[in-house]
């Protein structure tokens, strides 16, 4: 692929249902320090974890649109249930580098497993779809796996009940038939689930490998931007010449500044608000 400086010096489009690709956009901002970000939260069409392949693929197409207006040099789709729905669809029609959170962490997963027996939580699309099965087993098909879907944990983020004794009863709930199974990993196939993740691990305990797709998807993003000759070649002024964060909502822009900036490593100052039906 041809490359200018004009390209490596533009932002890594991120986008997500709302609120809960945060924890990918938090991972690249970690793990790929130099790096400008376009990020979307589709606020106005929250959950897509319950509706039908057709809305997402063309929920992901208006997104990307969007996004292509913004001159992103790559696109993450920092969404399990988009990535399990629309990735392939969307892929065919991008003549950039696109990827989805689902292959980064099942092959994780597939390579912390010592006993093949791999839990996965997502919502009840995801779960649906069984993607993570599919890649699993491409990679090792001696390998099992149980889904396990977990419809209440987004509404219980989103609250900001990471802690909350209600939260810990429906994990409580959830897990316990994945745990009869004698799994050794479990991926947290949801982007919010990162966010339960010390509540998670209390329930589960220590001998269960925990595998954050949000991670795994950054550290594939720097691998991709290094292959394609993409990567940002500028290192982060200090004060920043121009935003290298910059986050775009579909609605309620208030109520995602608030639960932004209780999880990312700088306060966001401006988050515009656009109307997504006319890309």
């Amino acid at each position: 692929m041809e490359t200018n400086h004009m390209d490596c010096r533009a932002s890594i489009g991120v986008f997500d249902s709302g609120v809960g690709g945060l924890t990918v956009a938090r991972e690249i901002m970690r793990n790929l320090p130099k790096e400008h970000i376009v990020y979307f939260g589709d606020t106005a069409r929250v959950p897509y974890g319950s509706k039908s392949k057709v809305t997402i693929v063309r929920y992901a197409r208006q997104i990307i649109h969007f996004l292509r207006t913004q001159d992103v040099k790559a696109i993450v789709i920092a969404c399990n249930t988009a990535s399990a729905l629309a990735l392939d669809e969307v892929e065919k029609e991008l003549d950039i580098p696109i990827i989805g959170v689902i292959r980064p962490g099942a092959r994780v997963a597939v390579s912390a497993t010592r006993n093949r027996r791999i839990g996965v939580i997502g919502t009840e699309s995801t779960i649906n779809s069984h993607m993570y099965q599919k890649l699993i087993y491409e990679e090792d098909p001696a390998i099992t796996v149980y889904e396990k879907a977990c419809p209440l944990f987004c509404p219980l983020v989103e609250e900001g009940w990471l802690k909350d004794s209600v939260t810990k009863e429906v994990a409580r709930r959830y897990l316990d038939e994945l745990l009869e199974k004698d799994i050794d990993s479990l991926i947290l196939g949801c982007t919010h689930y990162p966010l339960l993740r010390s509540l998670i691990r209390e329930i589960v305990g220590e001998k269960i490998t925990l595998v954050n797709p949000a991670y795994e998807t950054a550290k594939e993003l720097g691998e991709l931007l290094k292959r394609e000759g993409l990567e940002n070649p500028d290192e982060p002024a200090d004060p920043p010449a121009t935003e290298p964060y910059r986050f775009f909502v579909s609605d309620m822009a208030e109520k995602f500044g608030h639960f932004a900036n209780s999880i990312l490593p700088y306060d966001i100052e401006t988050i515009q608000k656009i109307n997504i039906e006319e890309y």
